[in-house]
């Protein structure tokens, strides 16, 4: 029989890390999220371009894609210059009770 070392059978194992603490994701993954929302937002400015195009019989409906689609090149870059908020962080100091009594000064006799 071998001693330890073994495979274990019968389980699935997930080795996504656990996150055990309150750090901020890294800036690389915050600034792969931005880029992901930009690439989306950008995105859908050409199914509006080509909506409108498609829609050009229907003034309104052309108009309403057009006007849709201008603003979201601004929005998008809005978006991807933007990072997360930092989070307050208390900290903990000592705070002195002013309400407290405070101790009265005694005499100490040496004898």
């Amino acid at each position: 029989m071998g001693v330890g070392g073994g495979v274990v059978k019968g389980t699935e194992r997930d080795d996504t890390p656990v996150l055990i603490t309150e750090a901020e994701p890294s800036y690389e993954d915050q600034f792969a999220a931005r880029k992901r929302k930009y690439m989306i937002m950008m995105g859908l400015r050409i199914p509006c371009l080509l909506l409108a195009g498609m829609f050009h019989e229907t003034w309104w409906l052309a108009l309403g894609f057009v006007v849709l689609s201008i603003p979201l090149p601004w929005v998008a870059v809005l978006i991807a210059n933007d990072r997360p908020p930092r989070k307050a962080e208390h900290v903990n100091r000592y705070e002195h009770d002013r309400t407290a009594i405070e101790p009265a000064t005694r005499q100490v006799i040496d004898g």
